[in-house]
């Protein structure tokens, strides 16, 4: 009797047993939506490496033998960025020398405008935004004719937001990295185009004056009375000239053997501007005259060239 009863409870406690484990096993729709959902996430995460943060793609690169995708992609742009340079500022401009491929950084703030200004004469196509829910972009454009520019304009709604622009022109493609702060914002930038300068001095070599140049030009119109000041460097003008609407720079015919210098008027007020010229050979061509002019080249410690028009009687020379 009392080997019946154990026999029973070992019974009844074998069912429970039974019971509680069924009860803890998952039915089949959980074991699919398991198949359907964790499981792949399990798999990938046993047989991918997690990425790791930008500053350990060297050390990440090292334990794998290469590196992850997407940690390329990390590097790759933030080696492409831009940041504000003080050498390149004119201004409240930032002014940053264009090439293919680099990424451009503007820093923006709430309640107020951030002006992307194009190279004059070029022709805005499209912009593209990542972020066009809390990013304000416009356009709208300055002067007219050949000197018609485009700006394209930015303000955030909130700091602490990043988004990218696309600019597409009829002459090239603008990547801008926007990023919103509480109160700091760049008031304007835009660009200097040195490979284009490059590719038009290495056109090929000048006479001066030059018929491709100033076409139509009386000699005996031209005035010379131009001043060159400043450093001694390989680009130095050989002498300026103005035929009372246009101005004229010669430079050595060896100029398209390296970096062409940007020009800066200088305005009545004592500020330098970038003004809009023309290389043809080894001249640069500004439609415009001026009081005084500078070339500069380098970042931290700059090559200056001063030009100076001098104040009297206008005069000609036979030969340039």
């Amino acid at each position: 009797m009392i080997r019946s009863s154990i026999a029973a409870l070992a019974s009844a406690a074998s069912i429970l047993a039974f019971g509680a484990a069924a009860a803890a096993r998952p039915s089949t729709q959980a074991l699919a939506a398991r198949v359907l959902s964790d499981e792949p996430i399990a798999h990938r995460q046993r047989h991918e490496p997690p990425i790791p943060a930008a500053k350990h793609d060297r050390s990440a690169t090292a334990r794998t033998g290469k590196a992850v995708p997407l940690v390329r992609v990390v590097a790759a742009n933030r080696n492409a960025v831009e940041e504000p340079d003080a050498a390149f500022y004119l201004g409240a401009a930032q002014v940053y020398p264009w090439s293919e491929g680099s990424l451009y950084r503007l820093y923006a703030a709430p309640e107020q405008i951030s002006d992307v200004a194009l190279e004059p004469g070029e022709t805005l196509v499209s912009v593209a935004a990542g972020d066009t829910a809390r990013w304000v972009i416009g356009d709208t454009s300055s002067g007219s004719g050949p000197a018609r520019r485009t700006h394209i304009l930015v303000k955030p709604v909130a700091p602490g937001l990043r988004t990218n622009l696309i600019i597409a022109t009829d002459r090239r493609i603008y990547h801008v990295e926007a990023v919103s702060t509480e109160r700091t914002a760049m008031a304007t930038i835009s660009w200097t185009y040195p490979q284009d300068s490059l590719i038009a001095l290495r056109a090929g070599p000048a006479t001066a004056p030059d018929p491709a140049v100033a076409p139509a030009v009386a000699v005996e119109a031209l005035n010379f009375g131009y001043r060159i000041e400043g450093d001694n460097v390989a680009w130095r003008p050989v002498r300026a000239f103005d035929d009372g609407h246009q101005t004229f720079i010669e430079f050595p015919a060896t100029l398209g053997d390296g970096e062409a210098p940007p020009l800066f008027v200088t305005g009545t007020d004592g500020k330098a501007e970038l003004v809009n010229y023309r290389v043809k050979g080894h001249y640069y061509v500004v439609d415009r005259l001026f009081g005084a002019a500078e070339l500069r080249l380098g970042g931290k410690h700059q090559q200056i060239v001063r030009i100076v028009r001098e104040n009297g009687e206008r005069r000609a020379r036979r030969s340039a």
